[in-house]
């Protein structure tokens, strides 16, 4: 079985993509795996920010670290 980890700040994005077509065929026999994972259940601060300003300056925005590797 391969599983598959999906880091979203939108994780009901996924429910449609997981529950018909194909894919949905592949997870009932046990083929696949996925699971979408909210990053924001990782973050610490009241707000749930998981984003952050790039280094440097610059248009943009960037992942914090700490969401993201607290979500493996």
């Amino acid at each position: 079985m391969k599983k598959f980890h999906i880091l979203t700040i939108f994780p009901r994005f996924f429910d449609g993509f997981i529950n018909t077509g194909i894919v949905s065929q592949a997870i009932k026999k046990g083929i696949v795996q996925i699971n979408p994972v909210n990053l924001r259940d990782y973050a610490t601060d009241k707000h749930r920010t998981i984003d952050d300003v790039v280094y440097g300056g610059g248009p943009g925005m960037l992942l914090k670290p700490e969401p993201t590797i607290q979500s493996i």
